[in-house]
């Protein structure tokens, strides 16, 4: 296991921006690098204790799930290796976990699809009978698998904010019909191919986020991240069980970790017990060898 990194710093390039897990930076005119760091945000605070190993799972998932989906859309890759537009000094800061990307325009939303009625959406459907304002069927239990893929879109929050779940007609207000119908029917392709094949290899992808930008001719590709376990929920499939939200290889653990605390969600974040980050990167690891191998 390689030491953690809670930031990067490249001095080589120029600093863009740091995320709640990725730092940033400028390649060139066309490129940026994405470093993902062991960082680990969970309700929308970053804690202060790093989870080794986790950036690197987070890249290889990414990379793994860019090379299978490319042919129901394009994404943000060049080819290009970290290591060679970095320094030689700061190549074991990139090595395993950092991405050399095309510089595209981000669109302003998240692309959730929900394939399983779990989180706030089960909550949602006790309270009124839907998910996201979309009606369905009376009678669903908890973590049952939805009629079909249901494209919940939200804002995309600063740190420390929260992101909103907006209707598809709000969306269609930010980014135009057109836009909003292939940004939808491209999330749900790819959602469902991921998700067929991960039930071969023992995982439900019960839902996951996918974030998409445009290149200067408008063409749309994927972007971020990719079915990761920090974008995604990941179930065993062996002990699933309809009725009950089953344990799952993604922070998931860690949010029901810190709901135990009855920490207040606000930051600052509650330093984190040595058991709990090795389990967390236990399951970060378990969800990278099941996926890929």
């Amino acid at each position: 296991m390689t030491k953690a990194l809670f930031q990067s710093d490249i001095k080589s390039l120029k600093l863009l921006n740091r995320g709640k897990v990725r730092d940033i930076y400028e390649v060139d005119a066309q490129r940026l690098l994405i470093v993902t760091t062991d960082r680990l945000s969970a309700f929308d605070v970053v804690m202060q204790d790093p989870i080794p190993s986790k950036g690197e799972v987070l890249t290889a998932i990414s990379n793994f799930w860019f090379e299978k989906l490319k042919h129901i859309l394009p994404n943000q890759l060049t080819g290009d290796t970290p290591e060679s537009v970095v320094k030689p000094e700061e190549a074991a800061q990139v090595s395993g976990r950092a991405l050399v990307v095309k510089k595209l325009k981000p669109l302003p939303i998240e692309a959730i699809v929900r394939g399983y009625l779990v989180g706030s959406g089960w909550k949602e459907y006790q309270r009124d009978g839907s998910v996201c304002g979309i009606p369905l069927p009376a009678g669903l239990r908890e973590a049952d698998k939805l009629p079909q893929p249901l494209f919940t879109p939200s804002t995309k929050a600063d740190i420390g904010q929260h992101d909103e779940n907006i209707s598809f007609e709000r969306t269609v207000e930010l980014i135009g019909q057109a836009l909003a119908e292939q940004v939808r029917d491209a999330a749900i392709a790819l959602y469902q191919t991921a998700a067929d094949y991960a039930l071969g290899k023992g995982i439900i992808i019960a839902d996951t986020k996918f974030e998409f930008g445009q290149d200067d001719a408008g063409k749309l590709h994927l972007i971020d991240e990719a079915l990761t376990p920090d974008s995604s929920r990941f179930w065993p499939a062996e002990q699933y069980q309809a009725g009950t939200n089953p344990p799952s290889f993604d922070k998931q653990y860690l949010r029901d970790y810190l709901e135990s605390i009855k920490w207040n969600k606000t930051p600052p974040a509650p330093k984190l017990p040595p058991e709990v980050i090795a389990k967390t990167t236990e399951k970060y690891l378990e969800a990278l060898r099941r996926i890929t191998q």
